[in-house]
């Protein structure tokens, strides 16, 4: 199977010391980007590790696509415990950030520690500089980018955090390319638990990699397939789902925003956008540069989640509102979709739907932990109760735009994910919406979520971009697909479903340890079946029925 090269480097921010391990038979298994993570995770941080303390770690990695030119291959993974679930998470994000990272020679690099004082991390394949920065302490995301960058680090080669990560709050980013965030899970406030205010990366020392000659054929069809994505994004999925299914509204209470739909369209971003923009190396090109020119507001996007987010569930109906509420939130480094929920059931308590001045402040608010921002970036699981509204989470990790209510197979997804309500761990929302001959229903979906859930493992670990599914791996019926992605990774189908089978059970297993089972597996609305749904699933994975993992079935490559 075709995997990454090189040894783990471990940089300890607390002694300055440098570490590098050999990781081999590591590699040969578990591949790189998620999948390596996940395995270096389970073996070098304790089970009991607080998440802002200095025996946490935070694993940076890429893929053995990223030594190739396909497109969808400009990715790179974290992975740590989260502050924001207390369970293990991996992220990911695009920018050019992978190639400066594959240059310095390393499989993964580990950051682990705790600083005394602000620093920077540079890695490279002559050494590792940790150089104390205090005149970044309190610097914006773009405010980092131009001090690292007159420093002769550009904004292609940075991983960085904002006053958000600085400040712990849970759901704070890790940024790179200023736009483009690690943005579910925390991983920002992990780095700013360190004391760490960004990682550079440089080299020449990227692994030789041998790719096959499909990626040219990804590549060709990435530059010339006609695709809403590369003028929308994901924005332009906001007025069918709203239309056919649901987009929740005024805190869930709603599943559709039919008087302002319209206004946060994807039509109205693509207005906005003014020039074409991607990741490293990717012809599709999807990305979403834009700009008010009445109002001034310029950011990248908003997507989708991002319209929900800022959008309908607080019942704004102005796009321009929406990207200014984006922009700041990659300026300051936070998740879009946390803060979004969080400040919206704020507005719910107050009564304040649709306030657009009042979720930019509170957006600054949170970012600086300043009077009720300092509740709110605690995230919705700690301060629900204070509120008095519904908690709309699950592991803690608060929901995205695609809603479970209607769509079952991916209620029952958001349920066993081990990073909590996250659509993106399975995509099973895709085959309920395009697949299933009914969303509103359970049946057959528990026998299907296994091998969606480890796909998507695969394809973190590759690592791949999403969007790719057209032009790689259709998920349920296209083979001429899944003989695409196998001659690409030199592993047979059934290779590729065990790997994803290790890392899901790797991750399940760490966060067994740290107290999650079965209780923890379940969203906070009534679904039939789901109980049923649960016993299949775990029955399929080979998991004992309260959600845990028997430890016999990691002995083997732990």
């Amino acid at each position: 199977m075709l995997h990454m090269e090189g040894p783990l480097l471990t940089v300890d921010v607390s002694t300055r010391s440098v570490e590098e391990t050999d990781i081999d038979s590591i590699l040969e298994q578990f591949v790189g980007g998620r999948g390596l993570n996940v395995r270096l995770a389970h073996e070098r941080i304790p089970f009991d590790a607080d998440p802002f303390g200095p025996e946490n770690s935070l694993f940076f990695s890429t893929g053995p696509l990223q030594a190739s030119d396909m497109s969808f291959t400009g990715r790179t993974a974290a992975t740590s415990v989260s502050p924001l679930t207390n369970g293990l998470a991996s992220s990911n994000a695009g920018g050019f950030v992978s190639r400066p990272l594959q240059d310095t020679g390393y499989a993964s690099i580990e950051i682990t520690g705790q600083s005394d004082e602000l620093v920077t991390v540079h890695v490279s394949d002559e050494g590792v500089d940790v150089t104390e920065r205090p005149d970044l302490e309190g610097a914006t995301v773009p405010e980092v980018a131009d001090a690292l960058s007159e420093d002769g680090y550009g904004p292609e080669s940075q991983i960085a955090i904002g006053p958000a990560g600085e400040n712990q709050v849970r759901y704070a980013s890790m940024m790179t390319f200023e736009h483009r965030a690690f943005g579910r899970g925390g991983l920002g406030a992990v780095l700013g638990s360190k004391n760490v205010k960004a990682v550079t990366f440089e080299g020449d020392s990227a692994p030789d990699i041998e790719v096959s000659d499909v990626a040219k054929e990804v590549t060709r069809e990435a530059a010339t397939e006609d695709h809403v994505l590369k003028r929308q994004g994901t924005a332009f999925e906001t007025e069918w789902v709203n239309d056919e299914l649901s987009l929740p509204t005024k805190y869930w209470e709603r599943m559709d925003f039919d008087e302002g739909v319209e206004g946060i369209s994807g039509d109205r971003v693509e207005e906005r956008k003014y020039e074409k923009a991607t990741c490293s190396k990717c012809a599709f090109a999807c990305k979403l540069p834009t700009r008010d020119e009445e109002s001034g507001v310029e950011t990248e996007g908003p997507e989708f989640e991002t319209v929900f987010a800022f959008g309908s569930n607080p019942m704004v109906d102005d796009i321009v509102s929406v990207m200014k509420s984006n922009d700041l939130c990659d300026k300051y480094g936070l998740d879009t979709i946390s803060a979004g929920v969080s400040i919206t059931a704020y507005l719910k308590a107050n009564d304040e739907f649709g306030n657009s001045e009042l979720i930019h402040e509170l957006i600054e608010k949170i970012a600086h932990r300043e009077g009720e921002g300092d509740m709110l970036a605690e995230g919705v699981d700690r301060f629900a109760d204070e509120l008095g509204v519904k908690n709309w989470t699950v592991k803690g990790l608060e929901f995205p735009a695609h809603d479970g209510r209607v769509s079952h197979g991916l209620a029952l997804s958001y349920c066993t994910a081990n990073r909590g309500a996250d659509h993106m761990y399975s995509a099973m929302n895709i085959y309920d919406y395009f697949q299933a001959d009914d969303p509103s229903t359970l049946e057959g979906k528990p026998d299907i979520l296994p091998e969606v859930e480890n796909q998507k493992a695969v394809n973190d670990t590759a690592v791949f971009c999403r969007f790719s599914r057209n032009n790689v791996l259709e998920t349920w019926d296209g083979e001429d697909h899944r003989d695409r992605y196998t001659a690409l990774m030199d592993a047979s189908y059934e290779d590729l479903m065990d790997l994803g089978s290790r890392i899901v059970e790797l991750e399940r297993h760490f966060n067994n340890q740290r107290g999650f089972d079965r209780d923890a597996d379940m969203v906070p609305y009534e679904i039939e079946g789901i109980e049923a749904g649960l016993d299949r699933y775990y029955e399929l994975r080979g998991w004992n029925q309260d959600g845990t993992v028997p430890e016999e079935n990691v002995a083997a490559y732990t």
